[in-house]
């Protein structure tokens, strides 16, 4: 008996592995589908619409968009990460996502007025009352793609978005040559939450059944309030600069702020939330495997840094000619502040692997004292760098996430067993290593590029590159990591051996 126990175990982590390997691969490529609609929507309507366009979107989102935070409440994760949910369950956690959309559908609607005061901007009036219906159907939306998720359907995941995104961009961009301005980003907006909830619903094969009185739900509540309050945290960071340099500087220069966060925040979702998609389900089946955990979280972490890094690296050295020739004269006043962003990018994507490893142990309740502690150093930078304009706001943003990603691994290794100096040194590598990288392009763009954009773009893309061959050569574990990226398709089934392995054979070199 104990060895058909054992050899049940086994097959379990090989089908475990597997899995996880196919919804990566799934994953990367449907981000990849993501990642060219996502360009091709900054494109096309950066070009037809104007900073105060974008300003306008911003100063509603900036606001109401803690609502969609509410609107989920954090049940998502809470149905993803549980071991066990019945029917009944999922059903109940349905009602109560389309509950809390309907009233905030109602509550934003009602709202308007107030925030159109707030800003001295009439226009936001309608802009708000019509984008309050997102809330009810992303709330409907919200448990059919918790339950692709976690049943690990991550290609029909990848057409709902990509889908959506799709009829989305049409819709916007007719809209804006019919000369409509900033209702192109409204309608996009909506047509884009309704397809979402459509094709889910699709994919998904399953109609809830009425709600039922009995049904034990305190635990995803639990889960679902504290995973809440620290992503209300999590925007109040993101929104407070936006709100402040609406109310203060006007439409035109948030609008340049928004699109140059927004640039750095197209990368980072499109790859930390597929990466959290498919390390969180993972890594809640081996919390109880020490070994195993410790090298899926640092595998994981490794393969998010170095995708994000060298993007932000590059799109630094390079940010001139990339914003310019992809969106536009009229976006190059937001070069700098752009630039400025990508450092707190960088930062931000070396510390969630903190993230992961708290909701994967259930630790929500540490994750939402540890969100409150950073939130307010977040917000009191940016307030401070409020004094020196739009360019303080982005430094002081930065700044604070370079101090948060080292408090991270500090606060887990506290409460719970982590391998933090793996993690620590996992980011200080990575970023050091496309740091000089990223020296070499600015560098040589700027002596051998001339003063045509596309050859200092070519010629900074070619530095770069020739900088990171040489990089792999001379710093070996640096190259170790990137040949373990290489490798993850092979490397799965051995995911507790090869981290390991890496390990003692960089003690062995040092």
């Amino acid at each position: 008996m104990s060895d058909s126990v054992v050899s049940a175990s086994a097959a379990s982590q090989r089908s475990l592995a597997s899995r996880a390997a196919g919804g990566a691969v799934v994953t990367m490529l449907g981000q990849g589908a993501r990642v060219v609609m996502q360009f091709a929507i900054i494109v096309l309507l950066a070009r037809l619409l104007t900073p105060h366009d974008y300003g306008l979107m911003a100063m509603v989102t900036a606001i109401v968009g803690v609502a969609d935070i509410l609107r989920d409440f954090g049940l998502s994760s809470a149905a993803i990460q549980a071991k066990h949910i019945t029917n009944a369950q999922r059903d109940n956690l349905f009602w109560i996502n389309s509950g809390i959309g309907l009233a905030l559908s109602l509550v934003v609607f009602g709202a308007a007025q107030v925030i159109a005061n707030f800003y001295r901007e009439p226009a936001l009036v309608t802009i708000t009352q019509v984008l309050a219906i997102n809330f009810l159907l992303n709330g409907m939306a919200t448990q059919y793609r918790a339950n692709l998720s976690r049943e690990m359907r991550f290609g029909q995941l990848a057409l709902s978005d990509i889908g959506a995104q799709v009829l989305g961009l049409l819709v916007g961009v007719a809209v804006a040559l019919l000369g409509w301005g900033v209702w192109a980003l409204v309608l996009q907006q909506v047509v884009q939450a309704v397809m979402n909830l459509a094709i889910a619903m699709v994919c998904a094969r399953w109609l809830p059944g009425g709600y039922q009185r009995g049904v034990p739900m305190r635990t995803f509540l639990s889960f679902g309030w504290n995973l809440m309050v620290a992503q209300l945290l999590a925007y109040a960071d993101r929104s407070v600069g936006q709100v402040i340099i609406g109310y203060r500087f006007g439409p035109n220069v948030l609008g340049l702020y928004n699109r140059a966060f927004q640039l750095l925040m197209m990368p980072l979702n499109q790859v930390i939330a597929p990466a959290s998609s498919v390390a969180l389900p993972v890594l809640s089946q081996l919390q109880d495997d020490r070994v195993r955990f410790d090298a899926f979280l640092l595998r994981g972490q490794t393969i998010m840094l170095h995708v994000i890094v060298a993007l932000f690296a590059f799109a630094c050295a390079q940010a001139t000619p990339l914003i310019v020739l992809v969106l536009g004269e009229q976006w190059r006043p937001a070069v700098l502040l752009f630039q400025i962003l990508t450092l707190a990018g960088i930062t931000q994507s070396a510390g969630y692997a903190s993230y992961w490893l708290f909701l994967a142990r259930g630790l929500i309740r540490h994750h939402l004292l540890f969100s409150i502690v950073s939130h307010v150093l977040l917000v009191v930078c940016v307030c401070i760098g409020a004094y020196w304009g739009v360019f303080g706001v982005a430094i002081g943003y930065s700044i604070s996430l370079a101090m948060i990603w080292p408090l991270s691994i500090v606060w887990a290794a506290r409460v719970t067993p982590v391998p933090g100096w793996e993690m620590f040194f996992n980011g200080v590598r990575t970023i050091a290593g496309y740091g000089l990288c990223a020296s070499v392009s600015t560098y040589a763009s700027q002596w051998w590029g001339g003063s045509n954009l596309w050859e200092q773009l070519i010629v900074g893309a070619l530095a770069m590159l020739g900088a990171f061959a040489v990089l792999c050569v001379l710093w070996t574990a640096f190259r170790r990591d990137v040949l373990s990226i290489l490798k993850i398709g092979m490397l799965f089934p051995e995911v507790p051996s090869f981290p390991l392995r890496i390990m003692n054979r960089v003690r062995k070199g040092s």
